[in-house]
């Protein structure tokens, strides 16, 4: 593992640029991506107020332009995009504004759904929190045929939600995988929640035999906030990917031209 593609600074919810650098440094990786949220439209969670890359973004290219003087990694300025349906032409016009080295596309909500709080979901009936979950994969879906971004961050965020665990299927898994096969979008390995509530990188490990059924390679993002998270993190997808019977990441890097230096 060269390149960790996804982190935050506090240009969102992360930590200083220098310390996420140093981090990196101190893992022995190569290159390190800078990924912020970004919210382009408003939603009905707030989230657009708190993360406002899009209004910061050029500052921001400021500091790691000047960063890239202090250090050997490479730097990519890139960002985390919530993915909203109905607002693609948007997203679109903006992301070609800003010309981000590369974006992963996210779902954090959908509809009333908001995938990164357990708080609407633990009162709710089975039916309900299957309900909510089989939006969540309708909207990675959409995300994925929309063609907009380059990967599809933490495919799976529902699992993040102990009240929400195990209510994703294979099936929902399958079609997720089917519409990857399909399209120019690379999915992430996400590490957020390895020493969290989930305990494991995400996708579900089961996830990873339907990309090596249908050819899918894939990139991997340790969705650090802070420096102790990616010098936590990066080990355990360098474990994973020495665990696995092929080399997916190195081939998507050499065999997509979006990251031929990862």
């Amino acid at each position: 593992m060269r390149t960790d593609i996804h982190t935050h600074t506090t240009y969102s919810d992360g930590s200083d640029l220098d310390a996420m650098i140093t981090a990196a440094e101190q893992a022995g990786l190569s290159a390190l991506g800078l990924t912020d949220h970004c919210i382009v439209t408003e939603d009905d969670f707030g989230r657009r107020a708190k993360y406002d890359l899009v209004e910061t973004y050029q500052q921001r290219r400021e500091d790691i332009r000047a960063a890239r003087d202090t250090t050997a990694l490479q730097l990519y300025d890139a960002a985390e995009v919530s993915y909203v349906e109905g607002t693609e032409a948007c997203i679109a016009s903006f992301l070609d504004t800003a010309d981000f080295a590369y974006t992963i596309g996210s779902v954090h909500f959908a509809d009333q759904y908001d995938y990164t709080s357990r708080t609407q979901y633990v009162t709710a009936s089975a039916t309900q929190r299957r309900r909510a979950v089989e939006r969540y994969y309708d909207a990675v879906v959409a995300l994925i045929e929309s063609e907009l971004f380059d990967v599809v961050g933490h495919l799976d965020l529902p699992e993040r939600i102990p009240t929400l665990r195990r209510h994703t299927t294979r099936a929902d898994y399958d079609r997720v995988a089917r519409a990857l096969a399909d399209s120019e979008t690379v999915p992430e390995v996400n590490a957020g929640r390895v020493h969290r509530s989930l305990g494991r990188v995400h996708p579900d490990p089961a996830m990873l035999d339907l990309f090596t059924e249908y050819g899918i390679q894939f990139v991997l993002g340790s969705d650090s906030h802070t420096p102790a998270e990616l010098s936590q993190r990066v080990p355990e997808l360098r474990t994973l990917t020495e665990t696995l019977d092929r080399s997916p990441v190195a081939a998507v890097l050499r065999d997509n031209q979006q990251y031929r230096d990862f």
